[in-house]
């Protein structure tokens, strides 16, 4: 199966218009933005993976007469799903993009917004009234229909401030008042900005919904990974240093000569663009969970990949990986699981499209087949667990 392509529309909008007025700055209902779509996974399916160990599933339980919020974490066992009640129940999954190359395939249509931004696919089955409660998120995120109905009720902005009902195992405000209700049915799709208030309520049984969200990195976060990116580069005899010290009168008092030259340290680090390259590539595509990818199945040297390639075989990216790639510094660099790779710039159509696609037909990696360092990569990318050849029936 090709590489699905991005979207060049949402419904009847252009994506350019879409991000230049809406992304990031208001919700948008898009009916039917995804006419006969071909679903990853049934019910079923997602309640079998909800099962599996490694697998991050979320069970959420809600009783009305009393207020109530039951949250339970999986990996379940099958006959859990037997002991619901009818109805006011949400299966969630998270990341099925990282295990069903399926659905690692349908998330290729939200690459329209930058690769490094995306998180991942979460996939919800809920009976009839259920939902996660009014909330909001600190990501973007288009919530896609599946099956059956959902009413979802949008808010206006939220903050820290915001109060959430106590005693809850999820986060649900207290003051809720929806501006907007929409019900939302089969291929269409809701998109929300960050700290948008809103609530989903399934209308239906088999209500499916999907989720792709992006990554927000959380400013505090981003300075403690610099932070350690760099003090693993800097040497030991890289130090504080005043050789233009003057006489003070008071040995107590911090001068501003003092900051200055400790301003200057960071500043040095902050401008640095080559360490900043390094460093955000290497964020951006750490892997979401430890455990991924699998351990290689074989490993092949370059002539057994050109022999692989010249019978046919497609190279796929293994779900969970990521992949970007960068020339903003002084050299080109390939990002893949947190890691950073050299490359010449004679490369920069092949990174591209490493990181611009997530399968690689034998005709599409033709030219790189007689280009030693290119070979050389994707050999290293196979051995790593990070490529791999897909099984055809």
């Amino acid at each position: 199966m090709p590489s699905i392509p991005p979207f060049s529309h949402l419904g009847d909008m252009p994506v350019e218009t879409f991000i230049a007025e809406y992304w990031h700055k208001k919700p948008l209902l898009i009916r039917n933005a995804i006419g006969n779509a071909e679903w990853p996974l049934s019910a079923d399916e997602l309640a079998g993976l909800a099962c599996e160990e490694g697998v991050e599933s979320r069970l959420l339980v809600e009783t009305p007469a009393t207020g109530d919020w039951q949250l339970s974490h999986g990996p379940f066992e099958e006959s859990r799903f037997s002991q619901l009640p009818a109805e006011h129940w949400t299966l969630l999954v998270q990341a099925v993009d990282h295990w069903l190359p399926e659905a690692a395939d349908f998330v290729e249509q939200f690459r329209f917004i930058p690769s490094w931004r995306l998180d991942d696919l979460m996939i919800s089955y809920a009976a009839k009234g259920g939902g996660v409660g009014p909330h909001y998120d600190n990501y973007d995120v288009f919530l896609i229909q599946a099956e059956g109905q959902r009413r979802w009720e949008i808010g206006g902005f939220y903050d820290e401030d915001a109060e959430f009902l106590p005693g809850k195992p999820v986060r649900i405000l207290k003051q809720w008042q929806p501006q907007q209700t929409w019900i939302l049915n089969p291929g269409d799709v809701l998109y929300l900005p960050p700290r948008i208030g809103h609530n989903g309520v399934a209308e239906t049984d088999d209500c499916i919904t999907y989720s792709v969200g992006y990554r927000a990195p959380q400013c505090g976060d981003m300075l403690m990974h610099f932070a350690s990116f760099c003090a693993a580069q800097i040497k030991d005899e890289e130090r504080y240093a005043d050789p233009d010290l003057s006489l003070r009168l008071s040995s107590g008092e911090i001068c501003h000569s003092d900051l200055e030259r400790v301003q200057s340290l960071l500043r040095h680090w902050m401008e640095d663009g080559d360490a900043v390259n390094q460093w955000f590539g290497e964020l951006v595509t750490e892997a979401k969970y430890d455990e991924q990818p699998a351990e290689p199945e074989y490993e092949v040297d370059s002539s057994q990949l050109v022999e692989l390639l010249q019978q046919g075989g497609e190279l796929r990216r293994s779900e969970g990986v990521r992949y970007a790639y960068s020339d903003c510094g002084s050299s080109l660099q390939l990002y893949v699981n947190g890691e950073s790779f050299d490359c010449s710039a004679d490369l920069r159509e092949l990174l591209a499209m490493l990181s611009d696609h997530n399968q690689y037909s034998a005709q599409s990696l033709l030219p790189w087949q007689q280009h030693p360092e290119g070979l050389e990569l994707l050999c290293t990318l196979v051995a790593r667990g990070w490529l791999y050849f897909p099984v055809t029936d």
